[in-house]
């Protein structure tokens, strides 16, 4: 599937939930099937700066696409990192540069979170987007 198709995917599963507290229970299930990082890959350097929680991110070249894994120690956080790494894992890092991110906004996400969260939520886009741009550039040499 397309990053955009996941997008529009997503949009509709929280079109489903009537109210905020269901679409909050429905990411705090989300991050319950995260694809977990490896406890090597909490490092320091992994760590998302801007957040409120801890967030790792780790990412790595498979063929011509980018695979993502994080954690959190913040379960509603890692439900927010389950909904980008659905978004953006599997794809190639030219699809990850170009991709735009108003499904966030569609699905109301970032009106309904703290601003400290919102913030993170705009700094874990960030750091998938410099991972795509570092393979992508990595790819061109």
């Amino acid at each position: 599937m397309t990053i955009k198709e996941i997008q529009n995917e997503i949009i509709d599963e929280f079109s489903m939930f009537d109210d905020w507290m269901q679409r909050y229970e429905y990411i705090i299930e989300l991050g319950k099937s995260l694809p977990l990082i490896k406890e090597d890959y909490k490092t320091e350097e992994n760590l998302i700066k801007g957040c409120q929680s801890k967030v790792w991110l780790q990412g790595e070249q498979k063929d011509d696409k980018i695979v993502f894994t994080a954690d959190s120690d913040a379960i509603l956080t890692k439900g927010i990192i389950a909904i980008l790494i659905r978004a953006f894992s599997n794809q190639k890092a030219e699809d990850i540069i170009n991709a735009d991110t108003e499904f966030i906004d569609e699905i109301g996400l970032k009106e309904h979170l703290s601003a400290t969260r919102a913030n993170g939520l705009v700094s874990m886009i960030k750091n998938i987007k410099m991972y795509a741009l570092a393979f992508d550039a990595k790819n061109k040499n």
